[in-house]
């Protein structure tokens, strides 16, 4: 994985433009601290930095080929798992290679078929390719959306970059919030709606999309690939038999790296799954696997049983190493270092975000990078096969609006006057929540529940799972480790897009086709275990920790959160007794005084003017 960003402008000649670019480039140093490059002409900039995954000594990037009169130069930040198919498939058209890297296979693949190139690609990749002659840039992404490419249009060119504060570096683009930034922040975060990068002018390419960018015709964007309703003609066991290939063929694909490689454990269906194949592979070329886990100092003396959290996580995964036969490590955060991180998760996402959920795994991926680089995380398979309690209960999934965010009217009551007049009239919720369903593809002969099934997913991929991808890559990236998912394989995606809910829910377990395909991957206690989320602290110190934060943060007449916040709503949520629920059970109330907190701090960090 890598950072990748870049400037265009027709107007000036951006050789002058060094200095900027290196900017850029120096604050995408940790997702890519391995390498540094560079390209710069008259109308382009392209820079990289480079996390060493594949062909370490021949993947450098800028990566450029001379084909005829053309020249094209690329910055890729990906992984592709098909990378041998595409090479086999490139060869039969007469191109040769240098490396074994994928950035190759992509550069050549573009050149031979064109934007036509990434319905071919199989993987997590965000890309530029700079074509010199036609003066003319082509940006793609991923289908799923797991790998990240922002954007922002100027009065003569585009920047873009894998994250925000690369844009942010740029001195032409202001660091400003309007009013649709302020809805974002505090009625959809730390969701976002697709494409939106928060900031004014600040923009995100949908997943599954490309674009050509050219001075005469400006940005021209296109979708590639979008989930659509099928036919499902397989039975049970077919259907069965095919969810455990596409499984197991994504995780065996992600396995390939010239770097050390682990998985994340959690004692959970998901990443114990993951583990399992992947030791078995292990096993096969005599190397053992190693797995990780994070918990929190104090949580066995703490935990507190819910509905939503009916274990908690140690017991199992010890049941998972004695299973797996794998080498272990364990992360144990206590809360000085937790409510310490929830700074830094700021800093790499660029925004408030999941508190100490972000935190945490900020923290752990830290732990991790000091003995692999690589790591598989078992992210989306909830989202795919409808483990969430908003699919499976009847009256949850029919509630309007999205199920994990039911709190607008208390979101609501933080706001100023003036700021909550302004939310009030625009709608943004509603608004967002309607178009996400017209995005919904349906057959006709679907039942009412199938047809809610499929707008839960679609709400599901394009909003509660873009948050957690989101989450992933930052707190990942940060450490320069890179987190492939294996369950984001799209060719997953499509297929469980039209199977049956009785056969998801099979034998009325959550996810029950996943654990009837995969039965023998697990000892039954893990297979039939009932679902756990994310581990959090449990320790009230961190309650009380986060209120001293956030008490001395607002103590000041002038804080930044102050200008969006009501000071006595911040005090009612501290000192108060109401059941928080800010973003569903993810963020009870010490994660919500956690995220203002961050709002606060972000608001100061990154020197953000708000424009009503």
């Amino acid at each position: 994985m890598c950072g990748i960003a870049g400037m265009i402008d027709w107007k000036q000649d951006l050789h002058q433009q060094e200095k900027t670019a290196q900017q850029m480039q120096t604050v995408l140093h940790r997702r890519g601290p391995d390498q540094n490059g560079m390209y710069l002409s008259e109308h382009a900039v392209l820079v990289h930095t480079r996390l060493s995954v594949i062909d370490p000594e021949h993947g450098r990037q800028p990566m450029q080929f001379t084909d005829g009169r053309e020249i094209y130069t690329i910055v890729y930040n990906g992984e592709l798992y098909n990378t041998q198919e595409i090479r086999k498939n490139l060869e039969k058209q007469g191109y040769c290679f240098e490396t074994h890297a994928d950035t190759e296979a992509v550069l050549k693949a573009y050149i031979c078929y064109g934007a036509e190139c990434v319905r071919l690609f199989n993987g997590i990749f965000a890309f530029a390719v700079w074509e010199e002659k036609k003066q003319r840039l082509f940006l793609a992404r991923d289908r799923i959306g797991v790998k990240p490419l922002f954007y922002y249009q100027t009065d003569s060119g585009l920047i873009f970059a894998s994250e925000m504060k690369a844009i942010l570096a740029h001195p032409d683009v202001p660091h400003e919030i309007d009013r649709n930034g302020i809805s974002q922040i505090l009625l959809f975060g730390p969701g976002r709606t697709p494409g939106c990068g928060v900031f004014r002018g600040m923009k995100e390419l949908l997943p599954a999309n490309s674009a050509f960018f050219t001075k005469e015709d400006n940005m021209q964007i296109f979708q590639y690939w979008k989930l659509e309703a099928r036919e499902h003609t397989e039975n049970f066991a077919q259907t069965a038999e095919h969810v455990r290939f596409l499984l197991t063929d994504a995780i065996k694909r992600q396995l390939v790296s010239d770097v050390p490689i682990g998985t994340f454990l959690s004692g959970g269906l998901d990443s114990s799954l993951i583990s399992s194949v992947a030791a078995r592979e292990f096993g096969k070329e005599g190397k053992i696997l190693h797995t990780f886990s994070v918990d929190y100092r104090d949580n066995d003396k703490y935990f507190q049983k819910s509905k939503f959290q009916p274990n908690s996580d140690p017991d199992f995964i010890r049941r998972m190493q004695d299973y797996l036969h794998a080498k272990h490590h364990w992360t144990v955060i206590d809360t000085p270092q937790l409510a310490s991180a929830l700074y830094d998760a700021v800093k790499a996402r660029d925004l408030p975000g999941m508190a100490d959920v972000d935190a945490s795994l900020l923290l752990f991926c830290k732990e991790i990078k000091e003995h692999v680089t690589v790591a598989l995380s078992g992210e989306c398979a909830d989202e795919l096969f409808g483990g969430y309690p908003w699919y499976r209960d009847p009256e949850i999934r029919a509630v309007y609006g999205f199920p994990w965010s039911q709190s607008t009217a208390y979101r609501m009551q933080f706001a100023n006057p003036e700021i909550a007049d302004i939310l009030k009239q625009r709608n943004d919720i509603d608004n967002e929540y309607q178009a996400t369903l017209t995005r919904t593809s349906l057959l006709g002969s679907d039942s009412d529940t199938e047809k809610r099934m499929k707008e839960m997913m679609r709400l599901n991929l394009d909003w509660f799972m873009q948050t957690l991808l989101d989450r992933k890559d930052r707190m990942s990236m940060w450490n320069a480790l890179e987190v492939r998912v294996p369950f984001c394989d799209y060719r997953i995606a499509q297929y469980l897009y039209n199977i049956p809910w009785d056969f998801k829910e099979y034998k009325g377990y959550e996810k029950g086709l996943l654990r009837e395909a995969m039965k023998d991957y697990l000892p039954d206690e893990i297979l039939w275990r009932k679902k756990s989320p994310y581990p959090k602290t449990h320790n009230p110190n961190y309650l009380t920790a986060v209120i001293r934060l956030l008490e001395d943060r607002i103590s000041v007449p002038d804080a930044p959160i102050l200008q969006i916040i009501r000071k006595e709503a911040l005090e009612q949520l501290m000192y108060g007794n109401d059941n928080v629920q800010f973003y569903g059970q993810l963020m009870t109330k010490p994660q919500t005084i956690a995220y203002f907190l961050q709002l606060d701090y972000w608001l100061e960090m990154y020197h953000v003017k708000i424009c009503l």
